[in-house]
């Protein structure tokens, strides 16, 4: 087994969306090649309602999925297929928004006001960036949840791991969506496939992800990380991107660490991206723009 090295930590900048809700942005608008299939991570998490509640009014997307976990909190969304629903704490929703959707994702806080949770964006390939609109809706009571012997565990929203798969199905990119939790002080390596681009945002906790399982022909960044020490340590609000390998491990510290790992096969496809529209071509971006003010956007074909 090759543990990944750590090609780049960083740590999530604020920023404002929607109708002004303030959040904290991992990475995205931007060069995303590293990221590839993946395109934007939003963290979302405040306890400040005045920071939260105006929401994310109607907007429009194509060529895109998003997908919303909730820890804490409610989000109200609509669209303009006349969906409506409302997901909540432990809650997952993954929106296709394929050929063309219009929503609104309005966020409402617990009894003690909090709004948790994170945004995640994944490209679609060109053959499906045109094809029907879909949500996959998942309840937490739906989402497996595993428990190893030395008390580290994992919430599968996507994907297959440990032997069990997550309900989230029909992906392109067959990305695998992992909520991980170690223990204080406890050393754990998980399995990544190798051709998958992968990433770990640190959202509770802290710890150490360990460098490479040798030493590194050429560093990764000119920080002195071309050496198996481990880099610096990962704490709340850290992303942390990984370079090849087939295993990710981290050091858990004294308060333990929870983390998303993410993972997922790279499109390679060229991306002409602006705000929620993303396709593969100026001419098709221009196109959608287009249809949008001549209100045909939700009515195109192919």
């Amino acid at each position: 087994m090759s543990i990944r090295p750590v090609q780049r930590l960083i740590k999530a900048k604020p920023t404002r969306e929607g109708a002004g809700v303030h959040l904290r942005r991992a990475f995205g608008f931007g060069s995303t090649a590293e990221f590839d299939p993946f395109l934007l991570l939003d963290d979302f998490r405040n306890d400040i309602p005045d920071d939260y509640l105006a929401g994310f009014p109607w907007h429009p997307h194509r060529g895109i999925e998003t997908i919303t976990y909730v820890l804490a909190g409610t989000v109200e969304h609509g669209d303009s297929m006349g969906n409506q629903g409302v997901i909540g704490a432990g809650d997952i929703q993954w929106m296709t928004a394929g050929k063309g959707i219009i929503h609104q994702e309005m966020p409402k806080g617990d009894t003690l006001g909090r709004m948790h949770g994170f945004q995640l964006w994944a490209n679609l390939p060109a053959r499906l960036k045109m094809t029907a609109p879909r949500y996959q809706e998942v309840k937490a009571g739906e989402i497996p949840q595993m428990t190893d012997d030395d008390g580290t565990s994992v919430r599968l929203v996507c994907g297959k791991f440990w032997g069990k798969t997550g309900p989230i199905d029909g992906i392109a990119a067959d990305p695998i969506y992992l909520d991980v939790s170690v223990p204080p002080g406890k050393r754990r390596s998980l399995p990544v496939e190798t051709t998958r681009h992968a990433f770990a945002y640190v959202f509770a906790g802290s710890g150490k992800f360990c460098n490479a399982s040798g030493p590194l022909a050429v560093p990764t960044e000119s920080v002195g990380w071309a050496d198996t020490a481990p880099p610096a340590e990962a704490d709340n609000r850290s992303l942390v991107l990984f370079d090849r390998g087939d295993e990710v491990t981290v050091q858990a510290g004294d308060d333990g660490i929870r983390f998303l790992l993410i993972s997922g096969k790279p499109l390679q496809e060229p991306v002409a991206w602006y705000g929620p529209i993303v396709m593969n071509t100026q001419e098709q971006l221009q196109r959608a723009f287009l249809e949008l003010r001549e209100g045909t956007f939700l009515n195109a074909e192919a």
